[in-house]
């Protein structure tokens, strides 16, 4: 159970992270410096996940994404795509907020810089604000990630707790409390803890460099 479950909730976390990379920069960087009208309604929609009940979340999921949902016909639920779905969504706010941070506090001069030597917004984008944004990135890169690994409520919800299939290591921890398998419990509540405990290290050490 611990080593299904283990690899089910890496191979996850991993994907939902790659996802979240991308998008999170993407709207972190676009939110950056930029003022508009319901730019704060906008942010607001960008990290509701940080604050719902993950429940409430994935049934909002559910109800989108279901066989008979809103986007209609899809058969994301009860599948390792849902716990994809899951993960990156409740991850994505942690991103998009590193991101977003990041670069506002890049000195604009730089990308002011670039452009009067010739260089387009993405030549920008790629050679000098990312690298410039890099560490506050791989912080953000790092909690969504811990935070994909550990997520439980909205995976609850949106997939189901299928061992094999869908049971990541938040879902085997529940089931085995309830089963009364305490030593399988603990192993697995250490193991999560563990990593978060490195997560948070890397992340706070990453702080103290930028």
């Amino acid at each position: 159970m611990i080593a299904a479950a283990l690899s089910l909730s890496v191979q996850v976390a991993v994907v939902a992270t790659i996802l979240v990379t991308i998008a999170g920069t993407l709207t972190g960087r676009a939110l950056a410096h930029r003022s508009f009208p319901g730019r704060e309604v906008v942010e607001t929609l960008l990290s509701l996940p940080l604050v719902l009940p993950p429940t409430v979340t994935g049934y909002v999921l559910l109800v989108l994404l279901g066989r008979r949902g809103l986007l209609g016909g899809l058969s994301i639920p009860f599948s390792w795509l849902a716990c994809v779905v899951a993960a990156a969504v409740m991850s994505f706010p942690l991103m998009h907020r590193a991101a977003r941070v990041a670069f506002e506090e890049l000195d604009p001069r730089h990308t002011l810089t670039a452009a009067s030597l010739g260089a387009g917004r993405l030549r920008s984008f790629l050679a000098i604000e990312l690298p410039l944004a890099r560490r506050g990135l791989a912080a953000g890169i790092a909690l969504a990630f811990a935070r994909g690994l550990g997520e439980f409520g909205a995976t609850l919800m949106l997939a189901g707790n299928i061992p094999g299939r869908t049971q990541t290591l938040p879902l085997a921890v529940y089931e085995a409390s309830l089963t009364g398998e305490n030593r399988a419990a603990l192993a697995l509540c250490a193991l999560l803890t563990g990593v978060s405990i490195a997560v948070l290290l890397a992340v706070a050490r990453l702080g103290r460099h930028r």
